[in-house]
């Protein structure tokens, strides 16, 4: 099994999105790579704590690549969008792609390459190693299967 964290804007549709493919084992939501231990949303949302809101994943690499797996990622997103995506404005919805496996950073530098391919402006989507991940308050957790109706900037359907 693998894992990975991939923050691309408000955290619930990334989860809800990624949670529909064949191989996802599991997700959850979090704050990744910022400097606060245990942020709560307040003050993740002030911009202050450095924190991106993220989403933790477990897959089967025998069902789902990674490549797969950055290819849905890049489709949901605006990868030259600077801390920002659909209505959603700051530091903590910037994209990134933080990987917990070193082997893993020749796949994603790949195809963060090919995607870029794709655009004129240059790719501000940033790829770390994972240095922390705290888990979301439990209200955020699997957010849209409990709240259908609820914003996502992300097109579910």
């Amino acid at each position: 099994m693998k894992e990975i964290v991939l923050a691309g804007g408000c955290f619930w549709g990334v989860e809800e999105y990624i949670s529909r493919s064949q191989g996802i084992l599991e997700t959850k939501v979090g704050y990744a790579n910022g400097i606060k231990e245990n942020p709560r949303y307040e003050e993740v949302c002030t911009g202050t704590t450095g924190h991106a809101e993220a989403c933790y994943i477990k897959y089967d690499e025998k069902i789902i690549s990674l490549e797969e797996l950055l290819s849905k990622f890049w489709s949901i997103i605006d990868p030259t969008s600077v801390n920002k995506q659909g209505n959603d404005m700051g530091s903590q919805y910037r994209t990134g792609i933080f990987y917990l496996d070193e082997k893993d950073l020749n796949i994603i530098t790949k195809s963060k390459d090919q995607e870029q391919k794709n655009y004129e402006k240059s790719i501000a989507t940033k790829i770390e190693p994972l240095e922390c991940f705290y888990d979301a308050e439990e209200y955020h957790q699997k957010y849209l299967k409990k709240n259908p109706e609820g914003y996502c900037h992300i097109h579910l359907d």
